[in-house]
């Protein structure tokens, strides 16, 4: 081969896969080598070696998404044991002097707030209950605040601001759940609508079955019922007081109740 042959050949690109080449601006040709993995795919799937494979194959990947996963239990961590009780002491810390102005029937500063009383932190206006759910509407002293609220518009004569702030309380416990439903049907009753406060002394009644709530929503119901004209339905109520409640109080003079929609029944089959 002459001298001139051999340069050419020097010159030659080298056809091979996988080596990429590129021409820069100074029109010299760059060559790029592609990685190839030595690693071949395991016949064994889910093997020891198969995973040390994956793993080969797709660490960045995977260290994208730990690094994503520990982030999101980092902040679940921080959130449940650290954040949110933080916030439901402070909430804590509001509600009770607005407690304390319930309970000596001061309804509307216990609901709007602003006396000033002494916090750990120097004297400042207290909290209602308005605001203190508003801003802990997420502690359990917030919800509960939402209860209280609709109680002190009840006592002020506000039945429909009673209402939104009961249908607000959602601790889902034993006695204050059916007491909300059924404080929204006495606010309906006051509003003259009697089938919303039925639908609602009912629900109050079956919500969480127990000796107090249970037969003193369904009496309740049964009394509206009757104010309706509604006797057999309201005879079921009273029956299933008798039956199933027969240490309450509502159950020592239920028979009264039960002949007296009876005596109706009977009149109007006439």
């Amino acid at each position: 081969m002459s001298e001139e042959q051999e340069k050419n050949a020097e010159n030659q690109p080298i056809n091979d896969p996988n080596i990429t080449h590129d021409i820069n601006e100074q029109g010299k040709e760059e060559v790029e080598f592609e990685e190839i993995s030595h690693l071949p795919e395991p016949s064994a799937s889910y093997s020891w070696e198969w995973f040390q494979w994956y793993y080969e194959q797709h660490k960045q990947t995977i260290h994208y998404v730990g690094g994503g996963l520990l982030l999101v239990i980092g902040l679940i961590v921080g959130y449940k044991f650290y954040w949110l009780p933080s916030k439901e002491s402070e909430a804590a810390d509001e509600i009770f002097y607005a407690q304390s102005l319930f309970e000596r029937d001061s309804f509307n500063l216990a609901l709007k707030g602003g006396a000033m009383v002494r916090y750990s932190q120097g004297t400042k206006p207290m909290m209602g209950f308005e605001k203190i759910y508003e801003e802990y509407s997420y502690t359990k002293p917030g919800t509960l605040a939402a209860f209280y609220a609709g109680v002190c518009y009840m006592q002020l004569g506000k039945y429909e601001d009673a209402i939104k702030y009961f249908e607000k309380y959602d601790l889902n416990d034993e006695v204050l759940q059916p007491l909300a439903y059924g404080n929204i049907g006495d606010a309906y009753m006051e509003l003259n609508k009697p089938e919303d406060g039925i639908k609602f002394y009912l629900k109050a009644a079956n919500e969480k079955i127990n000796l107090f709530t249970t037969p003193l929503f369904l009496k309740k119901a049964a009394l509206t019922l009757e104010r309706q004209k509604q006797y057999k339905n309201a005879l079921d109520l009273y029956e299933r007081i008798k039956k199933e409640f027969t240490i309450s109080n509502e159950a020592k003079d239920i028979d009264k109740y039960i002949a007296r929609v009876n005596t109706y029944i009977q009149t109007s089959n006439q």
